[in-house]
């Protein structure tokens, strides 16, 4: 295994580009039941609106000079190679931290908040509140290789992601994360608290207390009902991907609009849009998403996560994590435990409920997230972690 860092440079080939556009515009629909809507999966008329944009009104090349717009670069760990943005903060005490996507995102979830955090004062914002940003592809995702081989569940991501920022000089650092990010993280923080010196999660785990009140506040009640909820109608994507992802890969890498519906469907039901997604995401940030996954080929091997999660031991948990950890409860989040369930797992030190947002709060409320971000490490950030 090489230690060497290679520059790397965005460029999908135009083939590939008139490939998906022809797939895209030969695409075989199936039926849908009159009047039915998204009550069986992704609505048909809206996902032919959406694939129309896709073949006649999208253009990937913008969101490819978006992302080469910072410095990006690949490394090989543990005989994968990770792909990653590493953006320097020209504030001399930034403080390093390492930001993980989840699925199905991507590094474009960050494109919205890279410039806020790297360059507050371009904002409005003091210099202290700088971050120097290192934002990896998961193994499986984006520009980072596939994995050939079992075992790629988080801990072993989190394991890599220590090496990572080790290979990059930084000590110490603190770490982000939501969906699969939040549980890198956490994984990462709690292995290795002797660098990774804090954690702020955007998706929090939680677990029930031992001694649990009777009457559950109002906003708990409808937390644990959407739990519920998630878990009886809206988890089949995970069961599936948990446990044959290469069945699904077939579909998925074959056509484009069976992409688009799978990766439409979640932003859907886990943006704050009240059933009407591009309220919350718009339709060019969601098609550069889907592109992303269709570009790459990533189907089965971002669902293989899930695989190699679930039959892990842990599935994400493991020792609680004694670092300081802010916790950001988004309203339309899947999982919003009281604060009370998240201190079992984590030393919550900021527990934030925030009045906008959902799953993806980089794409539906940057300005809320980078605030959100900016006030926990001004408080729990230790100044060990900034670097000149």
């Amino acid at each position: 295994m090489s230690d060497e860092i290679r520059p790397f440079t965005v460029d999908v080939p135009d083939d590939v580009l008139v490939d998906l556009r022809n797939r895209v515009q030969g695409t075989r629909w199936p039926d849908q039941l009159d009047g039915s809507g998204w009550t069986y999966g992704t609505d048909r008329a809206y996902l032919q609106q959406l694939c129309a944009t896709w073949a006649d009104g999208f253009d990937w090349r913008p969101w490819e000079e978006r992302l080469n717009c910072y410095e990006q670069f690949v490394t090989e760990i543990d005989g994968v190679d990770v792909h990653f943005l590493h953006v320097r903060s020209m504030a001399p005490d930034a403080l390093p931290m390492i930001m993980t996507h989840g699925w199905p995102g991507s590094v474009l979830n960050f494109l919205p908040v890279i410039d806020p955090l790297t360059d507050p004062v371009a904002f409005g914002v003091e210099p202290a509140h700088a971050f120097h940003l290192v934002i990896p592809s998961l193994p499986g995702y984006g520009f980072s290789g596939k994995p050939t081989e079992p075992g790629w569940d988080v801990q072993r991501i989190a394991e890599a992601w220590a090496v990572l920022m080790e290979r990059l000089g930084y000590d110490h650092y603190v770490a982000q994360g939501g969906d699969w990010g939040s549980m890198v993280s956490s994984r990462l923080a709690a292995q290795d608290p002797e660098h990774c010196a804090a954690l702020h999660l955007n998706l929090v785990l939680g677990m029930p207390t031992d001694d649990e009140p009777e009457e559950p506040s109002d906003k708990e009640q409808a937390a644990m009902a959407d739990m519920a909820t998630y878990l009886g109608d809206g988890s089949g994507y995970a069961k599936i991907q948990g446990t044959r992802p290469q069945t699904l890969s077939y579909g998925l890498t074959d056509s484009p609009a069976g992409q688009a519906a799978w990766i439409t469907e979640k932003f859907r039901e886990w943006t704050d849009c009240d059933g009407d997604l591009e309220t919350a995401v718009g339709r060019d940030e969601l098609l550069a998403t889907i592109t992303l996954y269709w570009v790459t080929a990533t189907a089965g091997s971002s669902a293989r996560l899930y695989y190699e999660s679930q039959h892990a031991d842990s599935f994400g948990l493991g020792p609680r994590v004694e670092v300081p950890t802010g916790c950001a409860i988004y309203p339309r989040e899947i999982m919003r435990p009281p604060r009370r369930w998240a201190e079992q797992l984590y030393n919550v030190t900021q527990y934030t409920e925030l009045e906008r947002g959902g799953h993806f709060p980089t794409l539906e409320v940057p300005e809320v997230f980078v605030d959100d971000v900016r006030s926990f490490f001004a408080e729990s950030g230790p100044s060990g972690a900034r670097m000149d």
